[in-house]
């Protein structure tokens, strides 16, 4: 089984002999790579709908890992107990859903190692959520696929509240800058692209509404140049 290098990514992201729970497991790739690899021994498959799960218990027969695996049916990780695992895999869904399903079980959010998080969007509303209710983060790298560029969020909760020093760390995480991220500028550059895209679409537009929009666009583009100087 190869994985693609989103999946591989956060694959690597998991520390070795921790029991992990990927939540909205899908097919199941990311733990049944690592439990062919001999990365990990034990793992938590869990899914919101019975069509994913099924297609993970069919992957994790096929690789003769039943014994390996737990598989539940649930909403995030209410289907976890507090000690059951070691790191959680939330990846592939939006920052918000993150948040949500994290502050749905807060025993088990407060108490694992590490959390892998993936979010498809809303990104900065992740790092809101995490800075502003006690959950530090440890590290963030960015992956390359196809023509996107995704981001993986390592967290953990350590009660002490973040203060937001400039909403732009929202939007571009401080330890992808801190780590000098080789996809950094790329990243950054498709950002300005986007505000820019924002610009030519009211350009000769008026109103209120739309010159907030443009103001905004410009204060963005501007620090986000300032960041790869």
């Amino acid at each position: 089984m190869k994985l693609t290098d989103r999946l591989l990514k956060i694959a690597s992201l998991v520390t070795k002999d921790k029991k992990i729970a990927d939540i909205g497991t899908d097919h199941g790739y990311i733990p049944v790579y690592l439990l062919n690899k001999a990365h990990v021994s034990y793992a938590i498959l869990a899914d919101v709908n019975k069509g994913p799960l099924d297609n993970a218990k069919k992957e994790v027969k096929y690789n003769n890992l039943l014994d390996n695996v737990d598989l539940r049916l649930g909403s995030g990780i209410e289907v976890l107990e507090q000690g059951e695992v070691d790191e959680v895999i939330i990846a592939g869904m939006g920052g918000i859903l993150i948040s949500q399903l994290l502050e749905a079980k807060l025993e088990v959010a407060h108490t694992v190692d590490k959390l892998i998080l993936q979010p498809m969007q809303a990104q900065d509303e992740l790092r809101r959520y995490l800075y502003k209710n006690g959950f530090e983060i440890l590290d963030e790298v960015l992956v390359k696929e196809d023509f996107r560029i995704y981001e993986i969020i390592i967290a953990k909760y350590t009660g002490n509240i973040t203060n937001i020093e400039d909403e732009i760390y929202l939007e571009v995480g401080k330890k992808l800058i801190e780590n000098k991220d080789p996809l950094l500028e790329e990243f950054i550059n498709k950002k300005i692209h986007m505000y820019k895209s924002i610009l030519n679409k009211i350009e000769g537009k008026s109103g209120e509404v739309i010159e907030q929009k443009r103001q905004a666009s410009l204060s963005s583009i501007k620090k986000l140049e300032n960041l790869i100087k």
